[in-house]
């Protein structure tokens, strides 16, 4: 088997969070009052490496979509 690449992180806990509140990636891209779209937020769901700034996108988005607070940390297990 392959090793992952050092771009990738694997699953993270934004993918067990959106499944909680029952989100899909089009709920979030309809919250956000920022440019993000699909792609992206599939990409962080499955552990592709994001920056800081498109993690606090989806930080806000997520917020915005399930009505609470989270931190980028909570979202994501390392440091875009």
């Amino acid at each position: 088997m392959a090793e992952p690449s050092n771009m990738e992180a694997g699953i993270q806990p934004l993918d067990e969070l959106l499944t909680k509140f029952e989100l899909s990636p089009h709920d979030l891209v309809a919250a956000s009052t920022e440019q993000i779209t699909h792609k992206m937020v599939t990409k962080g769901r499955k552990g592709r490496k994001l920056t800081a700034n498109l993690q606090g996108k989806i930080t806000r988005a997520l917020n915005a979509a399930a009505n609470q607070q989270f931190r980028a940390a909570d979202l994501f297990n390392y440091v875009g």
